[in-house]
């Protein structure tokens, strides 16, 4: 994943039914029969072999600049041109907005006049475009670029396809730069053990949101412990996080095996978050450390817990019963023998004439 303040790949993408959003690629895509355009930046003042359009100006600024598009093709080529914002999609790279999507910043910053251009076979043309700072710009990093769109039908899908080729442009409006990244949403969750095992695989949820004004990633690790920090368990996520734009977020679902079960487990998590600056030079700053506590029962242990519960609660009872009973089942008998002793007795006393 490339910063903002690092050159910005071109792109290359087919949009059905424009739905689909673009994806980043090597500029060796574009020579796909379906797009036999391609486009790069125009040489001037601000430099001859530019691979991105990157800029660092200030609330107020006003710039120009340019777009060449060469028609590879035996056929002239007519193609939509406009500006759109910058997003990280879910698969953690950086995407342009589609033309019907309303832009609020570098896409709307930048206009191109020239919203329609042919292009002959085997020529150029430059496509001029402003950029425009609004003076009241937040300062930090924004993203966005400059699209060539070429719409046809798919007879066969029965539905239009929109390809797509541009150059990314990130624009870093001066001022009070501030990252900062934040741990949200934490917590964790065990899937339990196994009887006679007492070891589950914990799932710690987060998301890393950058609350900053600057472009920035983070290298984030979670542990997973018992009180006391007993029997603590570390893991790496297996993917890097991606350059968050500022405002953005990350889910991440870490899998922690074989932690213990001891009733309660503390998840916690330290992500150092990595800015870049215009030089291409990275700095660490300080980590976010985060924590939540999470269930973990050991359920073998409980149901002998609860045995023992229940022994030491109904024992008492069940032995006062038993000798009840014996008591009862004594007295009863003693009872039914004095009775038969004295209905002997008066069986044995002889009647008085």
């Amino acid at each position: 994943m490339n910063r903002l303040s690092r050159p910005l790949a071109l792109f290359v993408a087919t949009v059905v039914a424009a739905a689909v959003p673009l994806v980043g690629a090597p500029a060796a895509f574009a020579s796909t029969d379906d797009v036999t355009w391609t486009v790069r930046t125009a040489s001037n003042a601000l430099g001859a072999d530019r691979t991105n359009f990157a800029y660092a100006l200030n609330p107020g600024a006003h710039l120009d600049d340019g777009l060449v598009i060469a028609n590879r093709g035996t056929e002239a080529v007519e193609l939509d041109v406009y500006a759109a914002d910058g997003y990280t999609t879910s698969t953690g790279a950086v995407d342009l907005r589609l033309a019907a999507e309303k832009p609020t910043g570098v896409g709307k910053w930048i206009a191109v006049p020239q919203h329609h251009v042919s292009v002959p076979a085997g020529q150029t043309v430059e496509v001029p475009f402003t950029i425009d700072i609004p003076a009241d710009a937040t300062p930090g990093d924004y993203a966005g670029g400059v699209v060539t769109s070429l719409t046809v039908a798919d007879q066969t899908a029965n539905v239009n396809v929109d390809r797509r080729l541009g150059i990314r442009a990130g624009i870093r409006v001066g001022g009070d730069l501030a990252p900062a990244l934040a741990v949200e949403g934490l917590r964790v969750d065990w899937d339990g053990g196994a009887v006679p095992f007492l070891f589950g695989d914990a799932t710690v949820h987060y998301s890393l949101h950058n609350a900053g004004n600057v472009s920035l990633t983070a290298a984030d690790t979670d542990a997973v412990a018992g009180p006391f920090g007993w029997g603590e368990v570390d893991a790496i996520p297996g993917d890097a996080a991606p350059v968050l734009l500022p405002g953005e977020s990350w889910q991440r679902d870490v899998r922690v095996p074989a932690v213990a079960a001891m009733g309660l487990v503390w998840a916690s998590v330290t992500a150092t978050p990595a800015v870049t600056d215009a030089s291409g030079s990275t700095t660490d700053l300080d980590p976010v450390v985060a924590s939540a506590v999470g269930w973990a029962p050991p359920w073998p242990m409980l149901v002998v817990l609860l045995l023992v519960v229940a022994a030491a609660v109904l024992g008492p009872r069940w032995l006062r019963d038993r000798r009840r009973r014996r008591q009862d089942a004594e007295d009863a008998r003693v009872a039914e023998a004095v009775a038969r002793s004295l209905a002997e007795k008066d069986s044995d006393v002889a009647p008085v004439a």
